[in-house]
């Protein structure tokens, strides 16, 4: 199916793919009803049940649940843990006790019961066993559950010689990774970021002083522990700049899944407080090392409802994964795409830092961006809103070619295509004057109605595989001929 007449449209798939597919899927959660009373309340009514009742409820529990979670007796026996100290006698207690009180502080949570989209695209980890012009791939996407709460999920498939995607079969089960503490942080980064943040002030710089080039998080507990004792400071003034070390502190972690679960059961869930509110639209790059080696990064968004904090996940395996924050003037806003290798010696990256232009930035550090320079702004009515990345650029022969998103009247989001010079990627080289992807009419209602979206694209046996979001509720697929679109793509006015 060919959109509405465009210069050079993109050939839309006719089926919305089965990445949407298991609405039932369910993570568990920790439940904390209220306050220390109510606690307390729950635990003494659980304590006083005779132990007939407590196996024949945790039997329910077990019969009901066990079949929804791989793993539900670890994930009760978690939240007990962390309610344990109001019990006195716990020596005494049975296990299906234990865990009956663990049940009674947990929940299911449904990670995609809004929608499944803004996905990316990358070549898998793993091409073993494919027939000749077959690669398999891994999808990221933007889940949406209760709340507008979002979190990354995967799907694996393979794409073959004809360009026919399949996809691996969605387990049932969805399960979120043990998380990990940064062991080390560098003091002097640290300071910079809290400078950035304009979170500095005279209790943070206090605790600076005490902790040595490198230090811990417990060693960062333990002098915020110390201060408390002293009163040195304003009460005001220490718990705001103690809460934010602990929250840019947290903000750095690693987390890791299980070796024998499925790509499609891992699920990156927002664990610290800048991103209470959501990770959002993670456009990850199949990223090549001057030595041949690959690592995976993905750029993405921490929301804490307040804030944004930029953010960088860093992963070989899809298994085990480093969340850090990026840091410097030139990333303090949404939608940054690394580019896949480095050019001329630098790491190089899309963002659009003032929300409207389109940016390009150059860093010798991955982590540290000072300086971005505007290589395009809003040109066509299509993008007069603004105009951003929709993932990382795609090294070809003539260039790199680039997807952007555009938003014009009604708030409605296209995207578009253009192409930037190979050694010089602030230059633009071509670029087409309409969007190659515009949402139609079975694709206009959604959650956010009117939006087309993607994070990631791929090329294949000389086409252009986009994965794209519709209205913030589901996925499909659209592609286009490589040479067809090298062709029609245009020297920009002015150039």
């Amino acid at each position: 199916m060919l959109l509405k007449k465009t210069q050079m449209p993109a050939k839309k798939s006719s089926e919305i793919f089965n990445f949407n597919s298991i609405k039932s899927r369910v993570i568990i959660r920790q439940h904390i009803p209220g306050s220390i009373n109510r606690i307390r309340n729950i635990v003494n009514l659980v304590l006083n049940l005779p132990e007939s009742e407590v196996v024949k409820l945790y039997g329910n529990i077990k019969d009901e649940f066990s079949g929804r979670h791989k793993r539900l007796e670890d994930a009760l026996m978690k939240h007990y843990k962390q309610i344990e100290h109001f019990i006195q006698h716990k020596n005494s207690l049975s296990s299906e006790r234990i865990l009956l009180i663990g049940s009674y502080f947990t929940k299911e949570y449904s990670i995609e019961s809004i929608g499944i989209f803004n996905p990316s695209i990358v070549l898998h980890v793993n091409q073993d066993g494919l027939n000749s012009n077959e690669v398999r791939f891994i999808m990221s996407f933007r889940a949406v559950g209760e709340g507008h709460l979002s979190s990354i999920e995967f799907r694996s498939g393979i794409i073959d010689e004809n360009n026919d995607i399949s996809l691996d079969s969605v387990s049932r089960f969805v399960e979120t990774p043990v998380i990990h503490p940064n062991p080390t942080y560098d003091k002097r980064l640290f300071q910079l970021k809290l400078k950035e943040m304009e979170a500095c002030n005279e209790v943070t710089e206090y605790i600076l002083e005490q902790l040595p080039g490198e230090f811990t998080f417990q060693s960062l507990q333990e002098e915020i522990d110390k201060l408390k004792d002293v009163h040195l400071f304003s009460e005001i003034n220490q718990n705001e700049g103690v809460k934010m070390m602990l929250w840019l502190a947290r903000s750095n972690y690693e987390i890791t899944f299980s070796p024998d679960s499925q790509i499609s059961e891992r699920v990156i869930f927002p664990v610290t407080e800048s991103e209470s509110c959501g990770i959002e639209d993670a456009r990850f790059v199949r990223f090549i090392n001057e030595d041949g080696t690959v690592t995976y990064y993905a750029t993405y968004t921490a929301y804490d409802g307040v804030k944004i904090l930029p953010q960088m996940l860093e992963t070989r395996d899809f298994l085990t994964f480093k969340m850090i924050t990026l840091n410097g003037k030139a990333v303090r806003n949404k939608g940054m795409a690394l580019f896949p290798r480095l050019i001329n010696g630098k790491y190089v990256m899309l963002s659009r830092i003032d929300g409207e232009n389109n940016h390009i930035m150059f860093s010798d550090d991955l982590h540290f961006w000072q300086e971005s320079k505007i290589i395009q702004r809003p040109t066509y009515p299509w993008e007069f809103v603004q105009i951003g990345n929709c993932g990382s650029p795609i090294e070809t022969d003539a260039g790199w070619i680039m997807l952007t998103h555009g938003v014009g009247p009604m708030k409605r989001y296209c995207i578009g295509i253009e192409l930037l010079d190979l050694e010089d990627p602030a230059k633009i080289i071509g670029r087409l004057e309409k969007p190659i992807i515009v949402p139609n009419e079975e694709e206009r209602d959604g959650y956010v109605p009117n939006v087309v979206y993607t994070c990631g694209a791929l090329i294949h046996n000389d086409e252009l595989i986009i994965p794209y979001g519709i209205a913030d509720s589901k996925t499909t697929i659209a592609t286009i001929s490589v040479p067809e679109l090298l062709s029609h793509l245009k020297v920009p006015s002015g150039k």
